[in-house]
C-alpha cells in the first residue's frame, strides 16, 4: 500500500542521553557541595536514567499498577501486594545506587549531597517508587533515638541490596522502612490518633500491642513501619515489623489501595492494627519529637522531588522546541516561547539549587549554621517549590502542543504526579504555621536564613533592596503564606546570584524580586533568554 503521507517536524525521542550531564545546573550544585569524589558514579545513573530500556520500566510500572490480595484460594489472610517487574527493576536500581539509607552508613564525603543529585537523577524518570526508597531514608535518623532498635534495623536499612518479599528480617540481604502516621479522623493533625498500643509484657520490655488503624500506609510491603500510637504516657513511636523474627506475619491487614490521582505505580494502603506487635521508640508520650527528624528527611525529599520533576519538564519541553518548527521557523527561536522556556528554566534551575543547598546542610549537621539553615529552610522549600512545581509542569506540558496532552509523550503521568510532593508531609498551610513556629521560637533559624541570603550582599541592587524591605515577623496568621513564598525566593536569588550564569541571575531577581511573578513566559524585556535557554536543552546524544 502506497504511503499517504511523511511522517516529518516530529521531535526524536528524548533517549540515549546522560540525565546527569545534561544538567547544568545540578552538575554545578553537585560539584559545589563536595560529591567531586562521586562524579564518576552520576553519570553512570544518569545513562540508566536517560535509556530507552528503564524509560520503558517507568511506563511499566506505571501502567501496570499494584494489585492486592488480601486471602489466598484457601481463604488465608496473606496481606500482599504484587508489583509489576519493571516496578522491581526500578527499585533495585534505586537500592543498588544508594537512594535508600545509605548515606547513614558510614560516613563518606558529602554523602547526603551525593544522595540528592542521584535522587534528582533518578526521579526524573518515574517518581512514585521513591516514595518507599524516600520512607527508608528517612527512617534512619528516628530509629537513632533508640541506640538498640538503630542496631538492629539501621544496617539492614543502610543495605545496598533489593530484597523484595515477606519473610523473617534476619534473613534478608537488605529491608525497607515505611510509615503509617495519619488516621482518618485526623489527617495531619496526629495528636488526633486513636490507635491504641498496650504493653505486652510477655513478649518483652518495651513491646506493645497495636489496636486501630491508619489511612495511608505507602508501600505496605516494607519490611518495618514508623507509627504512632496512643501508649498510656501519650502519643508515642513504634516500630512494627511487617514479619516477625520467627517467620510469622505481623497483625496488620491490608483493607484496601487507594486509588490515587499520580503516584499509581506505588502501593498506598489502608490499614488496620488487630493486636500487631510494636516495639516502642523513644518515650512514651514523646511520638512528635521521635518522629522530627524523619519529617526533615521526607521534607527535604519531597523538595527534591519536585526539583526533578521540573527539571523533567523543562528538558522535555526545551527538546519539543530545539526539533519542533511552526510558521517557518524552530519553536525555540519564537521570542514568545523562549520567554515561556526560560521562565521554566529559571523555576527549575532555582527549585535544584535550593535543594542541594538543603542537601549539603545535612552533611554539615555539627556546624550550628547549618543546622539552624536547614530548620527554617526546609518548610520554606517544601512550600514554595512543591506549590510551583503543578503550574509549571502544566506550562511545560502546554509547550508541547496537542502532543503534549497524550500519555505516550510521558507529560500527563508528570502532571499528575506534580501537585503531590506538596499534600505529602504537611501540606501549604502546614508548612506557612510551622514558619511562624520557628520565627517565634528559633531565633536562631531566622538569623542563619538571613546570613545565607546576606551572602550575595552587594551583588545585586534588587536582592538588596528586597531583603532590606522584608519584615521576617510573626503577623497575621494569614499572611503566613506570603511570607512563606516571598523568603524561600530570597533564599533562591542569594543562591542564584552568588553561582549561577549571570543571564539566569540576572533573570531571576527580574521577574521574581521586582514583580510578584504571574504566568510563566511574562518575563520583563532585555533579558538574554537564549542564554538560559540553551543552558537547560539537552544536547543530542
Amino acid at each position: 500500500m502506497e504511503a499517504t503521507h511523511e511522517v516529518t517536524n516530529q521531535p526524536p525521542p528524548l533517549t540515549g542521553y546522560d540525565v546527569f550531564g545534561a544538567d547544568a545546573a545540578l552538575a554545578e550544585a553537585f560539584g559545589r557541595h563536595g560529591g567531586a569524589g562521586a562524579r564518576d558514579e552520576l553519570p553512570a545513573l544518569g545513562r540508566l536514567a536517560g535509556s530507552a530500556e528503564a524509560q520503558r520500566w517507568a511506563v511499566e510500572a506505571d501502567r501496570n499498577g499494584p494489585v492486592l490480595r488480601t486471602h489466598d484460594r484457601y481463604g488465608h489472610r496473606v496481606d500482599e501486594v504484587d508489583f509489576h517487574p519493571s516496578w522491581h527493576r526500578l527499585m533495585a536500581a534505586a537500592v543498588e545506587h544508594g537512594l535508600q539509607a545509605a548515606p547513614w552508613a558510614p560516613p563518606r564525603p558529602a554523602a547526603h549531597a551525593v544522595r540528592a543529585a542521584k535522587f534528582l537523577v533518578w526521579s526524573q524518570l518515574e517518581a512514585a517508587h521513591l516514595c518507599p526508597v524516600s520512607m527508608t531514608y528517612a527512617a534512619v535518623p528516628a530509629l537513632r533515638t533508640d541506640d538498640a532498635v538503630a542496631a538492629v534495623w539501621e544496617p539492614r536499612l543502610t543495605s545496598t541490596a533489593y530484597d523484595p518479599g515477606l519473610r523473617a528480617p534476619a534473613t534478608k540481604a537488605g529491608a525497607l522502612a515505611g510509615m503509617a502516621m495519619t488516621e482518618k479522623q485526623g489527617g495531619s493533625d496526629v495528636r488526633a490518633n486513636t490507635t491504641r498500643a498496650e504493653p505486652a509484657a510477655s513478649i518483652g520490655a518495651g513491646w506493645y500491642r497495636l489496636t486501630g488503624h491508619k489511612w495511608f500506609c505507602s508501600a505496605p510491603m516494607n519490611d518495618v513501619f514508623l507509627v504512632l500510637a496512643q501508649a498510656p504516657g501519650g502519643l508515642t513511636c513504634f516500630v512494627l515489623p511487617r514479619v516477625l523474627d520467627d517467620g510469622s506475619r505481623n497483625a496488620l491487614r491490608l483493607q484496601r489501595l487507594k486509588d490515587k490521582l499520580g503516584n499509581r505505580a506505588n502501593a498506598s494502603a489502608e490499614v488496620e492494627f488487630d493486636g500487631a506487635l510494636a516495639q516502642r521508640l523513644g518515650d512514651e508520650g514523646r511520638g512528635v519529637a521521635t518522629i522530627i527528624e524523619m519529617v526533615a528527611a521526607t521534607r527535604l525529599d519531597c523538595v527534591l522531588g519536585s526539583a526533578a520533576l521540573l527539571r523533567r519538564s523543562v528538558a522535555e519541553a526545551t527538546w519539543h522546541a530545539a526539533h519542533r518548527s511552526a510558521f517557518g521557523a524552530r519553536l525555540a527561536d519564537s521570542e514568545l516561547m523562549r520567554a515561556v522556556l526560560a521562565d521554566l528554566a529559571l523555576e527549575s534551575e532555582a527549585a535544584t539549587a535550593l535543594g542541594m543547598r538543603l542537601a549539603a546542610s545535612v552533611d554539615a549537621a555539627a556546624d550550628p549554621h547549618e543546622r539552624a539553615l536547614r530548620r527554617i529552610g526546609l518548610p520554606l522549600a517544601k512550600y514554595w517549590v512543591c506549590k510551583r512545581t503543578p503550574a509549571a509542569v502544566a506550562e511545560a506540558l502546554e509547550c508541547l502542543g496537542g502532543n503534549g496532552y497524550v500519555e505516550e509523550s510521558g507529560m500527563p503521568r508528570l502532571y499528575r504526579e506534580a501537585p503531590l510532593n506538596s499534600i505529602w508531609e504537611g501540606a501549604g498551610n502546614v508548612q506557612a504555621l510551622d514558619l511562624l513556629r520557628v520565627i517565634t521560637r528559633e531565633p536562631d533559624a531566622v538569623a542563619a536564613w538571613r546570613t545565607e541570603v546576606e551572602a550575595a550582599k552587594g551583588q545585586d541592587r534588587r536582592l538588596d533592596e528586597a531583603l532590606s524591605s522584608l519584615d521576617v515577623e510573626v503577623g497575621e496568621p494569614g499572611q503566613a503564606r506570603v511570607l512563606a513564598g516571598r523568603m524561600a525566593v530570597l533564599l533562591q536569588a542569594s543562591l542564584l546570584v552568588r553561582f549561577a550564569p549571570p543571564a539566569v541571575a540576572d533573570a531571576f531577581c527580574a521577574s521574581r524580586l521586582d514583580a510578584r511573578h504571574g504566568v510563566y513566559g511574562a518575563l520583563p524585556a532585555g533579558l538574554d533568554t537564549g542564554a538560559i535557554v540553551r543552558r537547560a536543552t539537552p544536547e543530542a546524544p
